[in-house]
């Protein structure tokens, strides 16, 4: 078909009149490089599942696309199990309702039970009900941080854990084969649950903290997402007082009026924040990104506040599980900062890295803790096997409110793990871009002709993460080893048009934790300019 038949044909199978309007009116008018842009391509189902800008097309996030995903997936179920089940959560963008509403009916119709949540729920506690329910599979409707114009469909299976090969193609490979949309049988007999679910999950996020210190003065905000109720009533079983609360971040809102990108690691999006704590006079501030699976912390700092890194927070959280005495496997991404390796060593636990992504970490068999520096942690893997915010959060407070106790802080306790085990600075060289060519060139530069030296640090190994490294599967990616005990690992994003470059140093701490620190920022700022200037970028 051209281009003109392949959007009427579309058109005529899409169930809703807001993206039928759009392309009609765009087929009118005859903007065939719209329709080029809509139609060119699809969005691709990978390990991430789908997400991409809300709109008419295949190359859009819609309700064709979401109702091909769920026929697919449910094909993919009903080939592995004779009586499959599904629990459905969404967050509060644009449709997601909408879309999990959508895949609760296709899935009821093709034959698998499917549980729809309630209301708009943080993604840990869907992960969560797929144990506690014993289903087949679980999906989330979010984009996570992503702007305010896209959405996503995550999907898990029975471990609660995402999708990793080769489910991920044979899912997609599903989808490929799903016919006309409004031909697809649609049952409205899904179990719509009640607040049990997020009831459950909050009893066992308030099970983990011990009897101690409560006295902490946290700042909070949710950033316009999900995650306020289920935390507010977490934090308050839980002993602690209540949180001082963002209140124009406080309301769930798709449109994150607030901030040009809606993550707490992006430029201005806690400046709210940071304002508020000086106001109350906080001990440390805690948030979360818009489907709560995510945590970010800050502390004061002087009279002033700043945010700590997620690898600061990864370093924090496992030094206090482990001197806590917690068994397992402690584990961490790739472009994760290497000190867990040193931390765990020290307490005699294993440590292991994954590529980047939750859904590697959620599958090691023996996980007792871990960590993406892209402020992911798993503090609790037997209530989810994923990233989960909201108990990130409360272990955090936990911590907070002991080093209180004994008048010190996070920062204090930080730099004890820096004495101990060198400091170990870590920064990126992110660039968004608009132009995908951008990426590919600089990939380019340091598979076939990467710099010899970076900020007056030879460059000492060279690995390319798509022939593999260390026994992990293939990624795009380089990694870059300096002496001086530093290293680089760059990648394209796999969720957004970035390019991402993490760079790592280790400086041992001597006698002053401010020289180390000075030193370590001086060296990261050099290599990351020479980094840039390598690049094009």
């Amino acid at each position: 078909m051209d281009l003109i038949d392949r959007a009427q044909d579309w058109l005529s199978q899409d169930p809703d009149p807001a993206t039928r309007a759009e392309l009609q009116a765009l087929i009118d008018n005859g903007d065939t490089a719209a329709l080029e842009d809509r139609f060119s391509e699809r969005l691709q189902f990978g390990t991430a599942g789908l997400r991409g800008a809300l709109g008419a097309g295949p190359a859009r996030m819609n309700r064709v696309i979401v109702a091909q995903a769920a026929a697919g997936l449910a094909a993919f179920l009903i080939e592995r199990e004779a009586k499959p089940s599904v629990v459905i959560g969404y967050d509060a963008r644009h449709n997601s309702d909408v879309f999990a509403r959508d895949t609760a009916e296709i899935m009821e119709g093709a034959g698998v039970h499917a549980h729809l949540l309630p209301t708009h729920l943080p993604t840990p506690v869907l992960a969560f009900a797929i144990r506690h329910l014993g289903c087949s599979s679980g999906v989330m409707v979010t984009a996570s941080h992503n702007p305010p114009e896209d959405n996503g469909y995550k999907v898990y299976l029975s471990d609660s854990s995402q999708i990793v090969p080769p489910e991920d193609s044979q899912i997609s490979d599903e989808i490929d084969r799903v016919g006309r949309v409004d031909e697809l049988p649609r049952s409205d007999a899904y179990d719509l649950l009640g607040p049990e679910v997020a009831e459950a999950y909050v009893e066992a996020v308030i099970a983990l903290p011990d009897a101690g210190p409560r006295d902490i003065v946290a700042v909070y905000t949710p950033m316009h997402g999900v995650g306020r109720d289920t935390l507010v009533e977490a934090v308050a079983r839980a002993g602690f007082p209540p949180l001082h609360v963002v209140r124009e971040q406080a309301e769930p809102d798709p449109d994150f009026p607030t901030v040009a990108f809606p993550n707490p690691e992006e430029p201005g999006a806690m400046d709210l924040a940071l304002k508020l704590s000086s106001e109350v006079g906080a001990d440390i501030i805690v948030a979360n990104d818009p489907d709560a699976d995510r945590c970010a912390v800050g502390v004061r700092d002087g009279e002033a506040y700043r945010m700590l890194s997620g690898d600061q927070v990864g370093a924090l959280l496992a030094d206090f599980l482990l001197r806590r005495g917690l068994t397992g496997t402690y584990a961490s991404s790739i472009v994760s900062s290497d000190l867990l390796g040193r931390q765990a060593a020290a307490h005699g636990q294993a440590w292991q890295q994954t590529l980047t992504g939750f859904k590697w970490i959620g599958k090691i068999a023996d996980l007792a803790f871990g960590y993406e520096e892209a402020l992911g942690y798993s503090v609790a893997p037997h209530i989810a096997r994923d990233k989960d915010g909201v108990s990130a959060i409360i272990t955090v407070l936990e911590l907070a409110a002991g080093l209180k106790a004994e008048g010190r802080t996070l920062i204090d306790r930080l730099d004890d793990i820096y004495r101990e085990h060198g400091l170990h600075a870590t920064t990126q060289l992110s660039v968004r871009v608009e132009d995908l060519a951008i990426i590919t060139r600089a990939m380019d530069v340091l598979r076939t002709s990467p710099p010899t030296t970076l900020g007056g640090h030879a460059v000492t190994s060279h690995d390319d993460l798509a022939e593999g490294y260390h026994g992990l599967p293939p990624t795009d990616g380089i990694r870059l080893g300096l002496d001086g005990d530093a290293r680089i690992i760059c990648r394209p994003s796999g969720t957004e048009p970035k390019l991402k470059c993490y760079l790592e140093i280790v400086v041992p701490v001597d006698d002053s934790i401010d020289v180390a620190r000075s030193t370590a920022a001086a060296e990261l700022a050099a290599i990351k300019a020479d980094l840039a200037t390598a690049l094009g970028l």
